[in-house]
């Protein structure tokens, strides 16, 4: 049985005055360990998708089963990164990365402990006492993937989780994502704009169309870019080919010639 099943769904935005389908027959399976993205135009639904999948939105019609119960029962299991760090920022660091577990009522020494540890590991030690307006923009995304990792979840939610950031910045960010989600074998979902970053990261990219969204395409990365860190699979000589292939299908689907 698939880690994650998300059979049948159907969403539609309600209003007085009329009713968007937003989603249309979306059936995906995710194996446990499995980094995948969804990547599409402008209002394809990626984000809905995400929300109903997060049981932060309840479907329409259809089902998302996490280790074959309904998501809605696993919500301490999911953990979510933003496109803003979200850090409150009269807290400290070490306040902040702690607060899932606080509110969770998971918070103890040792919980304490293995969170903290996590900064150094990540690069941050010598900040817990410091704000997040100290900290530099991909400083606080680490501070906020701590936070996210702390209460140990089973599934992570990747948001556009780089896009505010200086391209170096992201780059770095990518590859230590990576490897921080390789290290602890979580199962992670990104939606993004950026085709690169989806095949550098992932395992599998499903290609959604627009209005309503469906699965267009899937496209499962090859094994030589899947060994290596993203930084290494942008240059990789398989890299520009699966780039140029997904372009071309994301561009008709932005030209409406699907």
């Amino acid at each position: 049985m698939s880690f994650l099943q998300v059979q049948d769904i159907h969403h539609i935005y309600f209003t007085k005055a009329s009713a968007t389908t937003a989603l249309s027959d979306i059936t995906l399976t995710v194996e446990e360990g499995e980094f995948v993205s969804f990547l599409g135009p402008s209002g394809c639904g990626k984000t809905t998708l995400l929300s109903i999948i997060s049981s932060l939105l309840k479907p329409t019609q259809g089902t998302v089963l996490l280790e074959n119960k309904p998501v809605s029962t696993s919500k301490n299991q999911i953990g979510y990164m933003l496109q803003q760090d979200y850090l409150f920022p009269w807290k400290t660091i070490e306040e902040n990365i702690l607060i899932g577990l606080k509110l969770s009522k998971q918070l103890n020494e040792k919980n304490k402990s293995a969170a903290l540890n996590l900064l150094y590991q990540i690069g941050l030690s010598g900040v817990e006492k410091q704000l997040p307006k100290q900290l530099s923009g991909g400083m606080r995304q680490r501070a906020a993937l701590v936070r996210t990792l702390a209460t140990e979840p089973k599934l992570l939610m990747l948001d556009e989780p780089f896009s505010a950031l200086d391209y170096q910045t992201k780059l770095k960010l990518e590859d230590l994502i990576s490897q921080t989600l390789d290290e602890f074998r979580k199962t992670a979902i990104l939606v993004t704009h950026d085709i690169g970053e989806a095949i550098a990261m992932s395992d599998r990219v499903f290609l959604l169309s627009p209005s309503p969204g469906r699965i267009y395409k899937t496209f499962t990365m090859p094994e030589e870019l899947r060994m290596v860190s993203p930084f290494e699979a942008r240059n990789h000589e398989v890299f520009p080919s699966i780039f140029q292939l997904i372009w071309k299908e994301l561009e008709s689907l932005e030209q409406g010639k699907e």
